[in-house]
């Protein structure tokens, strides 16, 4: 069974960084993109960034410049790097992964159970 594991939220002050992390249960390489999405409090969930199968990279302007997403194949992990945050990135922070071969006719979606993100003085 996929399982995708997020790990690294926690609470940060105001301009700090933190890392997230995302653990696949098998290669990430079965998947394509991963990506990290984010939902606030009474707001939709919000595309962040994601990593393609060969190492493609795709960002939300509204995090370019201060998140990385990154991978270690080796360890089957995806990473969101984040720097200068704001209070307004507290949210949850999900890890998704699109399966990479159709299964009857659709690639299935995969999703973490989430890790928050408290930024706050």
């Amino acid at each position: 069974q996929v399982q995708l594991v997020e790990s690294g939220g926690g609470l940060v002050q105001p301009g700090g960084s933190l890392r997230l992390s995302c653990a696949a249960s098998g290669s990430i390489f079965s998947f394509n993109p991963m990506a990290w999405y984010r939902q606030a409090t009474g707001k939709e969930r919000e595309f962040l960034a994601s990593i393609t199968y060969d190492g493609r990279t795709n960002y939300a302007d509204s995090v370019k410049g201060r998140f990385t997403i990154s991978r270690n194949i080796a360890e089957s992990t995806v990473y969101l790097q984040m720097n200068s945050l704001e209070s307004e990135d507290t949210a949850v922070y999900y890890c998704k992964g699109r399966w990479r071969w159709s299964v009857n006719g659709r690639f299935p979606e995969y999703w973490g159970q989430g890790t928050l993100v408290t930024v706050s003085s």
